[in-house]
């Protein structure tokens, strides 16, 4: 099952998508939002992740700019 993370920053609107493959895709983007969010200091910087439909319909924001 594939997985994303989603790193989001609110006040520039720039957003990063990391896709993760294969039979552990799911586990390993929970792994590396857990990485991401421990060394994260910037408090308007969001991630997120789960399957990127379900993000885009829950964040849909983090898709609105180019």
């Amino acid at each position: 099952m594939s997985g994303y993370v989603i790193s989001y920053h609110r006040k520039s609107g720039a957003s990063e998508v990391k896709s993760f493959e294969g039979p552990n895709g799911h586990r390993e983007a929970f792994a590396e939002r857990l990485r991401i969010e421990k060394s994260n200091h910037d408090p308007d910087l969001e991630i997120v992740g789960d399957s990127l439909e379900s993000v885009k319909r829950t964040h849909s924001r983090y898709f609105s700019r180019a």
